[in-house]
């Protein structure tokens, strides 16, 4: 079988992204087009309703000029409106009169002889009179009785110099939209890389083992910070994950050094004496070195889970009086064997707690053994559980030796034991384990002067607390 392995991506080959390429300066500029289409949209309906609301002002000037006209004729045919139309051209500048007679000859009026059309028309300035003032005229025509033609109009430029500036305005509005719309984009875009770059470099950096990286914060609270300290956070994880590993592998170097080095010395033993006692002893002596071997492994391995552990395994709610009576149940005896005394002040069946049962129940083991181990016969070993400002303490106290003041912090590190403690069996990991589950269940550890002996006192927030 032949395995293919996958092309490498060379960190000095990255380059930076050019902006043009960018999705940040595509979408931006689809936006753009967006707001390009939407505001000429805009600008044409506004221009349009402009329009219509002018077009409708000038044909109701129009048309009352008309119903005026032929009221005061009193009539429409050509002899009784030429009268008023004659003095209508004198007086009245601002309109465009034409009256026409049967045969389309002009009668009277201010404008060129026009087609006898009824109705609004739109007319340009080369049915003007002479000379031209080359202005369009938008006005009413109507047949009248006789045959003739009456036309009434009045100067359209107002409306003319509408739509051209309409037009004006949606060309200039498009260039105007366009170079905003880029040049936002292209500003936008500049300052999106910016920021991706600054990504891009950290995480660079962090490939090539630099984990102490991490990215900046503007302190403006924006997405790209909430970005930031989402992946802060994860680097932050990840470097503690990493730290974990490497001391789990410094502990098990250093730790496993010890056993195993007892272990190949009582193999050279057995291996060399010729007599079959001294042998079974040296390879029982290097059966029990294993075992502590795959012991300090073991724990090892568990704690390190439990430290690098975001969530709580085979979390469950259970009352904390099944916790006590199960500690009852293993070391009652096995105190009693010590000449000591084991005292359990059962909590209410109505206090439980949310979490789990099998790590809840190796953290008191662990501090009941200790007690156990480490203290002389008639000591008395209590273990309690109160409720605390909504939240749970449990405490487990003995009236033994107790741990210095200065060593109290000391005693949670991983295989430390104290110079009291050597001749005891164990792998100096209890405590480290102890305090790894306290902290999996978002809880904290003391110790304390019990006076004589040492007080443990574990604190669960509130939110691993009920009662049912």
């Amino acid at each position: 079988m032949v395995v293919k392995s996958r092309p490498s991506v060379s960190l000095a080959s990255v380059r930076r992204l050019p902006v043009l390429r960018s999705s940040s300066f595509r979408i931006v500029g689809l936006f753009a087009a967006c707001f390009l289409v939407s505001g000429l949209m805009v600008v044409a309906l506004s221009g349009y309703h402009s329009q219509k609301l002018l077009l409708q002002q000038l044909r109701r000037t129009v048309a009352a000029e008309r119903d005026e006209a032929c009221s005061e004729a009193q009539g429409q045919d050509v002899p009784r409106l030429r009268p008023v139309i004659h003095e209508l051209v004198r007086n009245e500048p601002a309109f465009y009169y034409l009256l026409q007679d049967g045969r389309e000859q002009v009668v009277i009026g201010n404008m060129l002889h026009l087609r006898p059309v009824t109705g609004w028309r739109w007319l340009t300035w080369t049915h003007r009179t002479t000379p031209a003032d080359h202005h369009p005229v938008i006005g009413y025509g109507a047949v009248l009785q006789d045959g003739g033609y009456f036309f009434v109009g009045i100067d359209a430029t107002p409306l003319q110099s509408l739509r051209r500036d309409l037009w004006f305005t949606l060309a200039w509005s498009s260039i105007a939209f366009l170079l905003i719309g880029l040049g936002g984009g292209f500003i936008l875009s500049r300052l999106v890389l910016g920021k991706i770059e600054t990504i891009s470099l950290t995480a660079r950096e962090i490939m090539r083992g630099d984990m102490s990286r991490r990215l900046p914060l503007n302190g403006t609270g924006d997405e790209f910070d909430h970005l930031s300290g989402s992946l802060n956070a994860m680097l932050d994880r990840n470097e503690a994950l990493i730290a974990s590993v490497r001391q789990v592998s410094d502990d098990i170097a250093h730790d496993m050094r010890r056993p195993l080095a007892r272990l190949a010395q009582h193999l050279d033993e057995a291996t060399e004496t010729p007599q079959p006692d001294r042998r079974d002893v040296a390879l029982e002596r290097a059966k029990g070195d294993l075992h502590d071997a795959l012991e300090i492994f073991s724990s090892l391995l568990r704690l390190a889970q439990i430290e690098a552990g975001d969530r709580i395994p085979g979390s469950q709610t259970f009352p904390v009086a099944d916790l006590f009576e199960t500690i009852d149940a293993f070391y009652r005896a096995v105190a009693e064997d010590h000449g000591q005394t084991l005292a359990m002040s059962m909590p209410p069946p109505d206090m439980v707690i949310e979490g789990s049962r099998v790590l809840l129940v190796q953290m008191l083991s662990n501090l009941v053994e200790n007690a156990i181990n480490h203290s002389p016969s008639k000591t008395v070993i209590s273990l309690s559980a109160t409720t605390h400002e909504g939240g749970l303490a449990m405490v487990v106290a003995d009236t033994g030796p107790g741990i210095p003041v200065d060593d109290r912090e000391r005693v949670f590190e991983k295989m430390v034991r104290l110079d009291a403690s050597r001749t005891v069996p164990g792998t100096g990991l209890g405590l480290s384990m102890v305090r790894a589950i306290v902290r999996l269940h978002g809880g904290t550890i003391r110790l304390d002067d019990n006076a004589p002996g040492l007080r443990c006192e574990i604190t669960l927030p509130a939110s691993v607390v009920g009662q049912t």
